[in-house]
């Protein structure tokens, strides 16, 4: 099988590389702005495989690919709420990439990496597949950018009901390879470990599905083997969610640290507050789709793996 990953540098992009190369023998083309930019990592692993790296510029109608798999975008929130609107041209460019290869090819996959974020709203409870998108729409902020670029992108995808496109959901994802200095609650948490810092936060509790590698992995590879045709959205989602206080404890047992809980402590909220981030919503059962590890169970597990704690 032959895959094309656009935004190959991109933290999750790195990881499914990882997965694809230890556990596959599926052929990856990376793509990416500047090939000479992609960590040692990565660079090493397409050696190893045999795997070319390419400009996008290189990713034209002539190449053959059985599945396309699109990571461009932004990941971190602090740059995501930088950007602004510019999210919306940039989403929409690699967006189009893709989909004028599928009009020559339609018998080629497409998997978008899409975000819960195309909800909107506050999520005053978990979404689930009744769940409408609510946005403002006269009084729209920098905070919606993204979640309208992502949301515009796929409506586009299920106009197009003859190719086979899977619009994939990511509410949260964690591992080891994350940018350590980025701006999400559990990277802020690894910081402190790693510092010996006490760790402040607000005291509101919040509650979120935490997808890691080895899933989110798993659910990937079931949509680019299954012979089923398939042109919807799927939502991520790991085999338990977690409250912010109960991970919190979870990583005080596990680790040396210490945490403080604030009323009106405020942190980067690039996409909205959202007090209940995850899915009830399921993948269609043609895809035995089964998560193996909880969000607190992924979580301890990646966190152990970073380089430096204890």
């Amino acid at each position: 099988m032959e895959v094309a990953i656009l935004g190959a540098s991109s933290h999750i992009a790195k990881d499914l590389i990882f997965s694809f190369a230890h556990e596959t023998s599926v052929r990856l083309t990376l793509f990416c702005r500047q090939p000479s930019t992609l960590d040692s990592q990565t660079k090493k692993i397409a050696e190893e495989k045999n795997y070319q790296i390419l400009e996008y510029s290189d990713f034209t109608h002539d190449l053959d690919f059985d599945v396309i798999i699109n990571f461009v975008g932004i990941g971190d929130p602090a740059k995501a709420a930088s950007m602004g609107s510019q999210i919306l041209q940039i989403t929409e460019h690699y967006d189009e990439l893709a989909l004028s290869y599928l009009k020559q090819h339609s018998a080629c996959k497409y998997i978008f990496l899409s975000s819960g974020a195309v909800y909107g709203g506050n999520f005053t409870t978990p979404v689930n597949k009744s769940s409408p998108a609510i946005f403002e729409i006269n009084d729209l902020k920098n905070t919606n950018w993204y979640a309208i670029a992502k949301l515009y992108a796929e409506t586009k995808h299920r106009a197009l009901q003859h190719l086979q496109i899977v619009d994939l959901r990511v509410f949260n994802y964690f591992s080891y390879t994350a940018d350590i200095e980025s701006r999400f609650l559990i990277t802020d948490m690894a910081r402190a470990i790693l510092r010996s810092e006490t760790f402040y936060t607000s005291d509101q509790n919040i509650t979120r599905d935490i997808i890691t590698p080895k899933d989110f992995f798993q659910l990937v590879e079931k949509i680019a083997l299954t012979s089923s045709f398939l042109n919807q959205a799927i939502d991520c989602y790991s085999s338990a969610p977690a409250d912010k206080l109960s991970i919190l404890e979870e990583i005080r047992n596990n680790f040396s640290f210490t945490y403080i809980l604030q009323e009106g402590f405020q942190s980067v909220n690039a996409t909205g507050f959202k007090l209940n981030y995850y899915s009830l919503s399921r993948a269609p059962e043609v895809l035995k789709y089964r998560p193996t590890l909880s969000s607190i169970e992924g979580l301890i597990y990646e966190i152990k793996k970073i380089p430096g704690i204890r």
